[in-house]
């Protein structure tokens, strides 16, 4: 036999396409030569595969060698397919039997000794390998990975001998057992060690409820970043389906420890105000996911929002309405997924003190305004929530903590986001159009309240519904089913800095 078909994954976005090796063995001048849009780190697999082959004890054939990788017009990078080449390669050279090359998709990149190593992306590569009703055959270390998609059988092994020794029958590889669903504990960080800031608790609650974005400002040391950590501690825990979907961003962007794991808890992502535009959305040449999409269902935290660049920020505007990104270069195309909750901390001022009553700040108007001109209005109209933050007095700092920790609080969560779910079936910071429109039904004096308040505070439109989100959010907390006066009141004070730019 001098012709072998192999199959493995590429990593494409959060996809992973099959890739078909063919290896043909011909007459000629011993050569080897990769076809089939093969990037450099694939190329250069030709000399691991060598060393591999001939470290395992098995012979590297002297003839004309042809690898094609298909489908052709598909960008393949990395190591993953040099157990795949190299088993085509002894294949082909009947060193190897070929019966069972069908059942079995080969993912791992090749030490010179013939050991296998780990590599990128193997969860979704074991989800598309599963739904072709074939087993996976990959690194031990990306054993326990793999082996979180319960749909698919997989087989970890140490070397390339050894996996040649399952092939012929003589030491099969065990499966791996897969992970039973048990989600990661929620943050330790407790809401309850915040001292005071009752308005900034309980608008943490009301955005957790709600799925809402938030902006906290103050002066520097009032607790905004203490107040945004403890955010993911009033979530519920992630579903199976969302576990996998975090847990396959954070594959292919090598954010999961390559050790026995379980499944993820919600994120919490802080980049940091230098990030550029391309770091917070995704990119490269070959795009990846971004800090967005790794904050997928779970929380985004902005700290020092007006020192990231005004660029970098507009990036963020359809990602809140969305949920999704597209990210287009030249050579791809891809979506990555970016449900997640946007928390954002700022001072309200260059030096952090306008307003103090001690009069620390020394701020002009102009200096003050160019701050805040940073954040632009069409982004500050989709954050749901804006909440100061006010310094506490010395002697509330050395007095007893006191009020709800985070568990109760998780709880009267749950229970609002159930009823969310089961009256529409979206949380209501996804509320849209005629959905908006029709669970959040006014009296013809609420609508009057609330265009006396589009006047004074110059609201847009989509700061409007925003304001509507928010109150359906409140009644859903204290279980009611029409919407009151204290509930839109309420919702209306959270847009302080509507009220004043008006």
């Amino acid at each position: 036999m001098s012709l072998a078909i192999v199959y493995s994954r590429a990593n494409y976005g959060i996809e992973a396409p099959l890739v078909t090796v063919e290896v043909h063995l011909s007459n000629g001048l011993p050569a080897l030569s990769i076809v089939g849009m093969a990037e450099t780190s694939v190329r250069e697999s030709r000399d691991r595969v060598r060393s591999a082959i001939l470290n395992s004890q098995f012979e590297f054939p002297a003839r004309r060698i042809t690898i094609n990788m298909a489908p052709a017009e598909l960008p393949k990078q990395g190591g993953q397919f040099d157990l795949a080449i190299a088993l085509g390669i002894l294949v082909a050279s009947g060193q190897v039997p070929e019966e069972k090359l069908q059942d079995y998709e080969f993912v791992g990149e090749l030490s010179l000794n013939g050991g296998l190593r780990p590599t990128a992306g193997i969860l979704p590569a074991a989800q598309a390998c599963g739904a072709q009703q074939r087993r996976l055959i990959c690194c031990a270390e990306n054993g326990p990975e793999a082996s979180l998609c319960e749909a698919t059988e997989v087989l970890s092994s140490h070397s390339l001998l050894d996996v040649v020794a399952h092939l012929f029958g003589q030491q099969p590889l065990l499966p791996h057992p897969p992970v039973a669903y048990a989600p990661d504990a929620q943050a330790t960080l407790d809401l309850s060690e915040v001292k005071g800031q009752l308005q900034a608790k309980r608008a943490l609650e009301i955005a957790a409820a709600g799925q809402h974005h938030l902006l906290m400002f103050g002066a520097p040391g009032t607790g905004k970043s203490m107040l945004a950590s403890r955010l993911p501690g009033l979530l519920p825990v992630l579903t199976r389906e969302e576990a996998m979907e975090v847990a396959a961003i954070q594959s292919v962007s090598r954010q999961k420890p390559q050790a026995p794991l379980g499944y993820p808890a919600r994120p919490f992502v802080a980049p940091h105000h230098t990030a550029s535009a391309a770091a917070l959305v995704g990119g490269g040449p070959q795009p990846r996911p971004g800090e967005i999409s790794l904050a997928h269902r779970g929380v985004l935290f902005l700290d020092e929002l007006p020192e990231f660049q005004r660029q970098v920020l507009e990036v963020l505007r359809e990602p809140l309405e969305n949920g999704f990104i597209r990210v287009s270069r030249a050579a791809a195309q891809m979506e990555f997924p970016c449900r997640f909750q946007l928390v954002a901390a700022m001072n309200p001022c260059p030096c952090g003190y306008w307003g103090d009553e001690r009069g620390r700040c020394r701020c002009t108007p102009d200096q003050v305004n160019r701050y805040r001109g940073k954040i632009s209005g069409p982004l500050l109209d989709r954050i749901d929530l804006h909440i100061p933050v006010q310094p506490l007095a010395s002697g509330d700092l050395y007095r007893p903590v006191t009020g709800e920790d985070s568990p109760q609080i998780a709880g009267r969560v749950a229970v609002a986001r159930s009823i969310q779910y089961q009256r529409q079936g979206c949380y209501n910071g996804q509320l849209q159009g005629q959905k908006l429109m029709h669970h959040c039904a006014l009296s013809a004096r609420q609508q009057s309240l609330l265009e006396t308040a589009t006047d004074a505070l110059g609201l847009s439109a989509r700061a409007l519904h925003r304001v509507l989100k928010v109150a359906r959010t409140i009644a859903d907390l204290a279980a009611r089913e029409a919407l009151e006066d204290n509930d839109i009141h309420e919702a209306l004070s959270y847009r302080v800095l509507d009220r004043q730019c008006g």
